[in-house]
């Protein structure tokens, strides 16, 4: 018998879902140890109902929450949910059973009412490093055996306890073990708030009452998803761009997106993207049906739930031995790079119907960054773990912001007191980068450099990100932004200054500095077009230099710099 839907209770119990999942990112984030938990907030947790649709999702990382989809059914069918009691949870990352690269760790368990099974609770966590190669886990290897420890779907928590052996096993791989640790009890103590609060909305409201919401939940989202889609363009819509460098050979990494809008469903098809490589570089088919998702979310209205109602509408055609959906046992850690500028691309095929709603090219990356060094005071073996910020992409009525991070990643950056505290080195600089921006109308936003020093110790530091070839792409008459650099040294204070590649592992002496430079987003519309008073103000800040603003935005000024010389502007934008 289906139940009357009051709207009220509707609304009530919609909300009350939603909560349930952020209590769970809120209990996660207070009892993590990581910085890269705690505080960027490099995480996700999600309420699926007993069918394993998801139900609920907190509002914290696009690119993880599109991999949910596919992994949490994967890993309870493998597993077998005859095979799980209530206070029992699983432990997976293995990307070729739904995950995503390695240090991506899922917890996930049974959620009981009454001995009845209602549910699945699940939280990610990006760990600082899972073993392998190099610290943080992140370094460009050949294989995924190189990249840490593999889990399949295995039981870390009986009955409400964690499993020592098991967990011994897992720590056994890893270099951080007092952090990795606390960041997994955080997993289990998030998952135990959301099967708490989820049986105490059952007890409040009836199982048969409950279950009855779920559904009009997932159906009311269906329902607008289709609407939403209807607005959208017909047609299909293409674009190509690569990734620069896959860490061992100096051929690009070509990538191709054909996006069709049709009658309530968008098709993703990425037919023509090269064959896997043995290289960081592959990303996974969760990873990329997360770009895909996220794409079509970011054109729907902003309060439209995410669950089964919203996904069940995304269509991928993702060739299985190719970059976009790699076959075992190709390496998948720098997957998060290809995956990201699929997004990039995304919006540039979107570009040519709907000119005033995407963005030109943002950073398009992870730009991810690792350490780890021992301390020689407590012996203790450190790791640490970023995604650094960049610029974003100009859009046809504002600038791209600058600094920060871009499509499905939503991590906030490192604080420097926190990182000096935690580790015995410093972070030398933190700025903008001057003349980052992609010109135009409207300037892309501006990247950020961050150099990590170390004054006393050893340490190997790596480098998994991009864009050291071509930065990112303007739009409509703007140009690129700046290419991303990272250089050993930059100062040369050592007398070993050399520029490094996007992808590679470094054994740093003490004194040594490593300067990260992320890309500038992409411009938007002619630069002389740019209004004078808005490039006025960025040379004043200090974003643009004055013969930028003379050469390129064809803007002059008075002596001192600091006004706008009227006539000569004029005059510089009337020559050809």
């Amino acid at each position: 018998m289906t139940l009357a839907i009051d709207p009220i209770r509707f609304e009530v119990l919609r909300s009350g879902m939603v909560q349930v999942a952020e209590e769970m990112a809120a209990t996660l984030r207070r009892s993590a140890y990581s910085t890269n938990v705690k505080t960027r907030q490099d995480f996700s947790c999600a309420f699926f109902d007993r069918n394993l649709r998801p139900v609920a999702q907190a509002f914290s990382q696009p690119v993880h929450l599109g991999s949910f989809v596919r992994l949490i059914p994967q890993a309870v069918t493998t597993y077998g949910p005859e095979n799980l009691a209530p206070g029992d949870m699983l432990v997976v990352n293995d990307p070729y059973s739904g995950g995503s690269h390695l240090n991506d760790t899922t917890v996930l368990g049974p959620v009981h009412y009454k001995h009845q099974l209602v549910g699945y609770v699940a939280s990610l966590a990006h760990h600082v490093d899972v073993g392998g190669g190099a610290p943080a886990s992140i370094g460009p290897f050949r294989e995924i055996f190189q990249e840490g420890i593999i889990i399949p779907p295995v039981k870390l928590v009986r009955g409400g306890v964690i499993d020592d052996d098991i967990f011994r096993l897992i720590l056994a791989q890893i270099r951080s073990k007092r952090v990795t640790a606390g960041d997994f009890r955080a997993q289990v103590a998030a998952n135990a708030i959301g099967a708490k609060r989820l049986a105490e909305m059952y007890d409040r409201h009836g199982v048969a009452q409950f279950d009855s919401y779920v559904d009009e939940v997932i159906e009311y989202t269906s329902r607008r998803t289709v609407a939403g889609i209807a607005e959208l363009p017909r047609g299909t819509f293409a674009a190509e761009g690569f990734v620069d460098f896959d860490g061992f050979s100096t051929d690009v990494v070509n990538l191709k997106v054909a996006i069709t809008i049709g009658d309530g469903e968008v098709l993703f098809d990425m037919t023509g993207c090269d064959p896997q490589r043995r290289a960081p570089v592959n990303s996974s088919y969760a990873m990329t049906f997360a770009a895909c998702a996220y794409t079509l979310r970011a054109l729907m209205d902003t309060d439209l739930p995410l669950n089964d109602g919203f996904y069940r509408h995304i269509k991928l055609i993702a060739p299985e031995g190719t970059v976009i959906n790699g076959r075992h046992p190709a390496p998948v850690v720098g997957g998060w790079e290809t995956q990201v500028r699929l997004n990039d691309l995304m919006f540039k095929a979107l570009s040519i119907p709907m000119p005033t709603e995407v963005a030109a090219g943002c950073k398009a990356m992870m730009a991810q960054a690792g350490f780890g060094l021992i301390d020689p005071d407590s012996g203790e073996y450190h790791c640490n773990y970023e995604a650094l910020a960049g610029g974003y992409g100009a859009r046809s009525d504002k600038d791209g912001p600058d600094a920060v991070q871009q499509h499905g990643q939503n991590t906030e950056n490192a604080p420097v007191e926190e990182i000096e505290t935690h580790f015995p080195m410093r972070v030398s600089r933190l700025s903008l980068i001057e003349d980052s921006e992609g010109p135009g109308e409207f300037r892309g936003g501006m990247g950020m450099r961050r150099d990590y020093h170390f004054p006393d110790l050893e340490a190997t530091f790596t480098v998994l990100s991009d864009r050291d070839h071509e930065g990112p792409h303007g739009l409509f008459g703007g140009d690129t932004g700046r290419k991303a650099y990272y250089i050993l040294n930059p100062e040369n204070e050592t007398g070993r200054q050399r520029e490094l590649t996007s992808k590679c592992v470094v054994d740093l002496q003490p004194g040594d500095t490593v300067s990260f430079q992320t890309p500038g987003g992409g411009g938007y519309g002619p630069p002389e077009k740019r209004d004078p008073k808005l490039v006025l103000a960025d040379v004043i800040n200090g974003k643009i230099s004055r013969e930028r603003a003379e050469q390129i935005y064809r803007v002059a000024f008075n002596a001192n710099g600091d006004e706008l010389d009227t006539s000569g502007t004029a005059n510089l934008r009337s020559a050809n």
